[in-house]
Order: C-alpha cells, then sequence, then structure tokens
C-alpha cells in the first residue's frame, strides 16, 4: 500500500466515525467497526510489495478507531451519605467542648467534655490526630499544674499570716 492509500483510507474512517457518531444508538451497534493495521512498512511501493504487505496487516488483530463506548450504567445500589460535622474545642485552660453539626442542622452545641476524652477519642481515630491533641493536653496540665503550686504558695503565705495574727 502506498502512503497516499493509508493516508486516504484513514480519511474516509474518520469522515464514518463522525457520521456514525451522529447516527441513532440503534444504528451505531449495527454498524461496521472501522480498524486500522497495527503494523505497517515502509519500504520502495513497487507493485509486488504492497501485495505481499495487505495479507500480513489483515491478519493481525486490529485496534478499534474512534472513541470507546461508554460502558453500561453500573447496578450497583448507591449508598446514601450522610453529612455529619463534629467541632471539638479547646482551651489552655483544659476545657473542652463539643458541637455537632448533622448537615446545616445543629445537633448539639457547647456540650463540655473532659480532656481525656479527647484524648482517648484522638487515639481512636488516628494517630495524626493524637499527636497534636495530646500536646495541647500536656501543655493545659502543666499551666495548670504551675496554677496549683502558685496557689499552695499563697494559701502557705495566708497561714503564716494568720498565725502572726493569733499570737
Amino acid at each position: 500500500m502506498t502512503v497516499e492509500a493509508l493516508t486516504h483510507d484513514e480519511d474516509t474512517a474518520a469522515e464514518a466515525a463522525t457520521t456514525e457518531a451522529a447516527t441513532a444508538s440503534a444504528q451505531a451497534a449495527d454498524a461496521p467497526e472501522v480498524t486500522e493495521p497495527t503494523e505497517t512498512t515502509a519500504s520502495p511501493a513497487s507493485s509486488s510489495d504492497s501485495d505481499e504487505a495487505a495479507p500480513a496487516a489483515e491478519e493481525a488483530p486490529k485496534p478499534k478507531r474512534g472513541r470507546p463506548k461508554a460502558a453500561p450504567a453500573s447496578t450497583a445500589k448507591k449508598t446514601r451519605t450522610v453529612e455529619l460535622t463534629l467541632t471539638v474545642t479547646g482551651t489552655a485552660d483544659g476545657e473542652w467542648q463539643a458541637e455537632l453539626k448533622n448537615g446545616s442542622k445543629w445537633v448539639a452545641k457547647g456540650l463540655e467534655i473532659p480532656a481525656a476524652a479527647v484524648s482517648r477519642a484522638a487515639k481512636e481515630l488516628h494517630q495524626d490526630l493524637s499527636g497534636p491533641i495530646d500536646e495541647v493536653i500536656n501543655q493545659a496540665r502543666e499551666a495548670q499544674a504551675a496554677k496549683v503550686a502558685q496557689l499552695e504558695a499563697e494559701l502557705e503565705a495566708a497561714k503564716a499570716a494568720l498565725a502572726e495574727l493569733d499570737v
């Protein structure tokens, strides 16, 4: 086959694919498939060479041209998804609150929850969540321990002042 013949076949196939896409789907199923050869040989064109190459190209499996047909619609049952948003907020003092929203409707707002419950829940959910949350809880614990130490020192000072007044 010559280059002009191959080019003409490709142009004809492209026109056929365009025409086939425009027809109804029932007619498209009955239309013959347009294919192209997978291997072509380029050699000086002589009539005997092109006659020998043509049967070899026809025997090889040929890929389909044009757009692939759409896969049939899935028969799998689609699951209904529910959008729940849980927001957990904490303060530096170690006070934690939770809020739950179902879509755009509030289910619960401002629920106080213990820091230990937040830490356990984060560990259950994922390690990447529990690390940062535990750091915040530990900082709050250290701040509260420092506050206790300060208050104990003030208490001792107040007891000493009271003892001096009782003399």
